[in-house]
């Protein structure tokens, strides 16, 4: 059995903690832009654009994330593209977080009362101006918790690209298991840098939900 301490486990999990975060917010981020783009379709784009956007997002809902995490690896491979483990993993997760975020949002959006619609309809306000000066600043006071709180559904759906050999902080903890012979350890110390990255984001977006309800009461 190879000869390894508590903290070369723990310095070899951290080193791969690292691609876990940086994985995260790609997923987040690039799942926020697409997201944003499928809500504006949603709300302008007429039926046919409503319905191809729901369509997709039921299609990302409601598949599991690893299959699409495979589909992204070895279907793109189909057309002659050679994929990384990295690309797939990025692609895959962004499409996942951007159905998700486009379905919050739009519940967000959809909350509001239907007379702030009228009312700045009234003022010959644009779909634009209606937005961004009434709709929004509404919405994203009640957006924040919950797309906070589904970061760290994100940052917990990374593991699954372990399947496909992305080498996060779950392929890492296996690796390490395999060479140490020590599961329990490794393992143990996963689920713990796991809580230790997602138990604050957890905690923000219960303070935010709190400061929400608050204001709006």
């Amino acid at each position: 059995m190879s000869d390894f301490s508590l903290w070369d486990i723990l310095r070899n999990l951290l080193l791969a903690l690292r691609w876990t975060v940086v994985l995260s917010l790609i997923a987040f981020i690039g799942g926020g832009i697409v997201g944003a783009l499928l809500l504006f379709l949603r709300l302008r784009g007429g039926k046919v654009a409503n319905k191809a956007v729901g369509l997709y997002v039921q299609l990302f809902q409601g598949t599991p994330l690893l299959m699409q995490l495979f589909l992204a690896y070895f279907g793109i491979a189909l057309f002659g593209i050679d994929v990384s483990a990295w690309t797939a993993a990025s692609v895959a997760l962004t499409l996942y977080t951007s159905a998700f975020l486009a379905e919050i949002w739009r519940g967000c959006v959809a909350s509001i009362p239907k007379g702030q619609w009228e009312a700045s309809g009234s003022l010959a306000l644009s779909f634009g101006e209606q937005m961004r000066h009434v709709i929004l600043p509404q919405a994203v006071t009640i957006a924040i918790a919950p797309t906070v709180g589904f970061l760290v559904q994100v940052i917990k759906g990374t593991a699954l690209a372990s399947v496909i050999g992305f080498v996060e902080l779950t392929k890492a903890g296996s690796m390490i298991s395999n060479a140490t012979f020590q599961p329990f350890v490794v393992f143990s110390c996963v689920a713990l840098l796991y809580f230790v990255l997602c138990f604050p984001v957890s905690l923000y977006a219960k303070t935010l939900e709190r400061k929400t309800h608050g204001r709006r009461a």
